[in-house]
């Protein structure tokens, strides 16, 4: 059975990623963990510059919810398959 979806106003996404000082949901204080991992520093570097992070442990932490967010993207596309999206009428 294939569903059918009207769209009703152009999407668009935009992916920005707000400064610590900018975050729109509150921190959750979960249960911290330390660890020890060996990573080339230019490619931490380049990870913080990239996701403006102030720190490096604020750039593992925005990869990994990039990787989780992109898992999401992935499961909900997925689970679209075989639903029918039409464009709206542009006529009134």
């Amino acid at each position: 059975m294939i569903q059918r979806i009207d769209v009703l106003d152009r999407l668009s996404i935009h992916l920005a990623m707000p400064s610590s000082t900018e975050r729109k949901r509150p921190v959750r204080r979960e249960a911290r963990v330390s660890r020890t991992y060996r990573l080339p520093l230019s490619k931490l570097k380049a990870a913080q510059r990239a996701l403006g992070a102030a720190t490096a442990t604020e750039a593992i932490e925005r990869a990994l919810d990039l990787a989780v967010f992109q898992r999401e993207l992935v499961d909900g596309t997925r689970a679209m398959l075989g639903v029918e999206i039409t464009a709206p009428d542009l006529e009134p």
